[in-house]
């Protein structure tokens, strides 16, 4: 990271970085999840990536749902960062877990990953900490927001809370409007007046710190708006998410990437 990045991420806890990926990776990724999900619609086993519908689109039922393209009812497609090439290759990509390394160190995981559609029509999500999600041994983790779309301030953008991420992990209530995603939380005893939406293009790349507030609002539009998302930790982490949950998440795959500042090899 450059100086002003590096004090963007100690003083906001996030980093934009613009076109980061080229428009053949945004290409790649488009096309590689559309082919998951032909596979998934199709009755094929698409393990250990795993389909979300977006429960306002399911609403619709019978014919409706029918004739929609299996991408015109998905809110998200977990665990793709293992098998599927094009995702598996940008999280390990050089300069991506470069910039990583300097903000967590060398030994780097990636633990999750998340290909977004926010579909029109579809809720956003409340405010909230990724680290609520993580209950690990150590902490905090990064995220990796790449852009696939663009993202407006009709379609759903990211807001954040610069400087939230010096914040402890809040108590949340559960999210309780009709047709809210599974799991989703909300802060409520911040203020939160101070937000800024995170306008991107297709290739812009948003670091972040996994204490930061940050929500989504609803898609307003009548296009949708797409990222890959992926999270990082430190190697060794311990997960404690049995004793918290009292599972572990299904959405969590540590894989190793980084090792030295070295990439780890496929």
């Amino acid at each position: 990271m450059n100086d002003d990045q590096r004090t963007a991420w100690e003083s906001q806890g996030f980093v934009r970085v613009p076109a980061f990926a080229d428009a053949a990776t945004v290409q790649a990724m488009q096309a590689a999840v559309r082919e998951v999900l032909g596979r998934a619609a199709g009755g094929s086993s698409i393990a250990p990536a795993y389909v979300v519908e977006e429960k306002r689109v399911l609403e619709r039922g019978g014919q409706a749902i029918a004739a929609l393209a299996p991408e015109e009812r998905v809110s998200k497609v977990f665990r793709v960062h293992r098998e599927v090439e094009v995702f598996r290759a940008f999280a390990r990509e050089p300069r991506l877990l470069g910039r990583v390394a300097e903000l967590l160190g060398p030994d780097l995981d990636c633990f999750l990953s998340q290909y977004i559609f926010k579909l029109p029509g579809a809720l956003g999500q409340p405010w909230h900490q990724d680290s609520f999600y993580f209950p690990f041994d150590r902490s905090p983790q990064v995220g990796v927001w790449l852009a696939l779309t663009d993202a407006r301030p009709d379609n759903g953008p990211l807001w954040v809370l610069p400087g939230s991420h010096t914040e402890p992990v809040h108590d949340v209530v559960a999210d309780r409007r009709p047709h809210a995603n599974y799991a989703y939380v909300e802060i409520v005893d911040h203020d939160t007046s101070d937000a800024v939406p995170v306008l991107m293009e297709p290739g812009d790349l948003l670091i972040f710190h996994s204490h930061l507030f940050h929500k989504s609002t609803d898609n307003e539009s009548t296009r949708s708006r797409e990222a890959m998302v992926y999270h990082y930790g430190q190697a060794g982490t311990v997960d404690r998410s049995e004793e918290r949950f009292g599972f572990t998440p299904p959405n969590i795959d540590w894989m190793p990437v980084y090792r030295g500042r070295e990439v780890v090899p496929e």
